[in-house]
């Protein structure tokens, strides 16, 4: 027997076949585009996730012929919002987290009383539900008024599978359409934003049975219909239970499209400075502090393309390249940062061209820049200044080079979590309780993965970084906190 865990991510899904002693069989993948039809846009067409999902799922079961499927976990990426009719069809594409367009709808937020903002207990951002379902009723008023549901990305996909429309407290606590101090769906905010509240879905535990595969999916994955599907996690949630993250304590770093530094708390202790977020963890017993850059692997994609490179080349400049690049400085502002920096509309630039710089100059400046803007957020965190390790998680963070540049800039011992796919492994244990494979998330505990010492600080290279970071903070316009 095993399970089946299916990420959806933002540009790729990964599915994961995991026995239940905790080891995983295989992994499949698909990708997908993000499309950006206008300047802030950030968008995806449902129907292709699907598409990825069934070839991501075909692929892992067929590397692991021998199993039987007992239930399917989800997680996914965060914030987003998929608007459908009562039968679960999309009636626009999706929009993204890194989506911009509803800044001006966050006015109407701030006309909030200042009791019903404490209680959403998070920075604002646009690219979050609740913006954007506000900014579909003003601009797209006729899908607005069309829809039956106003869900996740991981919920689309489990209304797919299931025929169900649900979520979970770890999704719905990141769409600033929820109390986190009542723990549910805040329907004073609802209202004072004008919104439909039939729109919101019923809230489930991240691990509970939330529905049974249908005929129609199960033919298009392969699998037996009827078998449990889980309500599902957000994908930094599920990542946390997936590599044994679930009690508070360490600090964990999760690098993939954007990059998330989370540490998880026993009660919902919003920050009064703004700069962190506050969610409900998939374990159901905590909440997690996050600081989540934008701008981490989407930068250096971007970079990738413009200049043709490998991922090895940009990995690879990371220790072909003396610290400093020579005095060249990347800002990896492309899209609008999140609220730990303090001008969250920065825009991206080099600073300090000459025409003696390389080409392996530039790659080595960006990853700088994504790594300076990675420890801007580290520093938000109210447990930064006493700690002393990181976990790191996520595929964006697999280079020795890469892992020393991190360690040295960030001035933390890294363990690496030995599994490929943290979301996609937390999914799959969701699975395991939503089949009573584990009575509660407790008892995967026992199965978590190994973490190994993987990079220590060079004393020399941090000392030298902390000049560098400086003069970063100065060109950012940041004030050291």
């Amino acid at each position: 027997m095993a399970l089946l865990g299916i990420d959806l991510g933002t540009s790729a899904v990964k599915v994961m076949v995991l026995d239940e002693q905790g080891r995983a069989l295989s992994i499949g993948r698909g990708n997908y585009k993000v499309l950006a039809p206008q300047p802030g846009w950030s968008e995806s067409d449902p129907a292709e996730w699907w598409s990825a999902v069934r070839v991501a799922t075909r692929e892992a079961l067929a590397q692991a012929p021998q199993v039987n499927i007992e239930a399917i976990g989800l997680s996914g990426q965060m914030h987003g919002l998929v608007l459908t009719d009562a039968a679960g069809e999309p009636i626009r594409a999706a929009l993204l987290w890194s989506d911009t367009r509803a800044q001006e709808a966050l006015e109407r937020y701030r006309r909030l009383s200042p009791v019903l903002l404490a209680r959403l207990a998070n920075p604002l951002v646009p690219g979050m539900a609740g913006p954007l379902l506000c900014w579909l009723a003003q601009h797209e008023t006729a899908s607005y008024q069309r829809a039956a549901w106003a869900i996740q990305p991981k919920d689309w996909l489990r209304f797919q599978l299931t025929g169900e429309a649900a979520t979970d407290p770890s999704d719905a606590s990141a769409t600033l359409l929820y109390d986190l101090l009542a723990d549910g769906w805040s329907n004073e905010v609802v209202a004072a934003l004008g919104l439909n509240r039939r729109l919101l879905p019923p809230i489930l535990p991240s691990g509970a049975r939330a529905g049974k595969l249908t005929t129609h999916a199960a033919e298009a994955l392969e699998l037996p219909a009827g078998i449990p599907v889980a309500t599902g996690a957000a994908d930094t949630a599920a990542a946390a239970l997936g590599t044994g993250l679930l009690a508070p304590g360490p600090v964990q770093l999760t690098l993939g499209t954007g990059a998330q530094l989370i540490s998880l708390c026993s009660q919902p202790q919003a920050d009064q400075s703004g700069r962190t977020h506050l969610y409900r963890a998939a374990a159901g017993a905590n909440w997690y502090v996050m600081g989540a850059v934008q701008n981490a692997g989407l930068a250096l994609n971007w970079m990738r393309q413009m200049f043709n490179a490998t991922w090895d080349e940009i990995y690879a400049s990371a220790a072909a390249v003396a610290p400093g690049a020579d005095g060249l400085f990347f800002l990896p502002y492309l899209t609008q940062e999140r609220p730990h920096h303090p001008l969250p509309a920065s825009r991206g630039a080099f600073l300090g061209l000459r025409i003696d710089h390389q080409r392996e100059h530039l790659l080595h400046a960006a990853l700088e820049g994504v790594a300076f803007g990675i420890r801007v957020a580290f520093e938000a965190l109210p447990t930064a200044a006493t700690t002393t390790q990181l976990r790191l998680a996520g595929g964006g963070s697999e280079h020795p080079a890469w892992r020393q540049m991190l360690a040295d800039i960030l001035k933390q011992e890294l363990l690496t979590i030995d599994t490929s796919a943290a979301s996609a492994r937390g999914a799959a244990l969701l699975a395991g309780l939503a089949s009573s494979v584990w009575p509660d998330a407790t008892a995967t505990a026992a199965l978590a993965p190994r973490a190994s010492l993987i990079a220590t600080p060079n004393v020399e290279r941090v000392n030298r970084y902390d000049a560098i970071y400086r003069e970063y903070l100065a060109h950012a316009n940041i004030e050291k906190q």
